[in-house]
């Protein structure tokens, strides 16, 4: 079997600052040298609109042209420069795919990628109908119809004010879901790192 190593790829000291995971190689595709990449969100755009892929195992980083990209299903195949068997591309089986942020194509207005979400506060309403920050986006899913927000809950506040985390009876971070759609999310500000939603609180 060829190495990864030797598959038209080369070490890169200079990583770039604003890399992001965003899939992974799963498997073989083909007996071409194709590969089939599993995104780590429902976008794939960032596989797509870039050329040049980080790939990463352990401590190992590899700096990959991609010659080709496309979807297939729910998932991304590619082929890289040199890699022509399926051996060869079984060797990049299980590494990590990054992608610098500063290369991820323009998406349209109102559309946001996921990674751009975490870490965002989110408000919404108390009993009284008052704005609330409710807790942190820490990781964002897809159910199959929308995206779900994964917010880890604080001690509801006026927005600006110092929070405290929600605990559960048994002392754990508490969760909620929320779905990312418009019945409930009525404006999104990264430059403020916000989402402003109707979602109550307690919920």
């Amino acid at each position: 079997m060829v190495s990864a190593a030797s598959t038209g790829s080369v070490s890169d000291p200079a990583l770039p600052a604003d890399l992001v995971e965003v899939g992974h190689v799963a498997e073989a595709f083909g007996v071409r040298g194709g590969l089939k990449v599993q995104p780590y969100s429902a976008q794939s755009e960032a596989l797509l609109g870039s050329r040049t892929w980080w790939l990463r195992k352990g401590a190992e980083v590899r700096r990959v042209e991609v010659a080709d990209a496309k979807r297939h299903g729910a998932v991304v195949t590619a082929t890289f420069p040199g890699v022509s068997d399926r051996d060869q591309a079984l060797a990049w089986k299980g590494w990590t795919v990054l992608v610098p942020r500063s290369q991820f194509p323009r998406l349209a207005e109102g559309e946001f990628y996921w990674v751009d979400l975490i870490g965002c506060e989110l408000t919404g309403k108390d009993a009284s109908d008052r704005e609330v920050v409710l807790g942190s986006v820490t990781e964002v899913s897809d159910n199959g119809v929308h995206a779900i927000l994964h917010v880890a809950c604080v001690e509801p506040v006026a927005p600006g004010q110092p929070t405290q985390p929600l605990l559960d009876a048994r002392g754990r971070r508490r969760e909620t879901l929320v779905p990312f759609v418009d019945a409930y999310i009525r404006g999104v500000d990264l430059d403020a790192r916000r989402i402003d939603s109707d979602w109550p609180e307690g919920f």
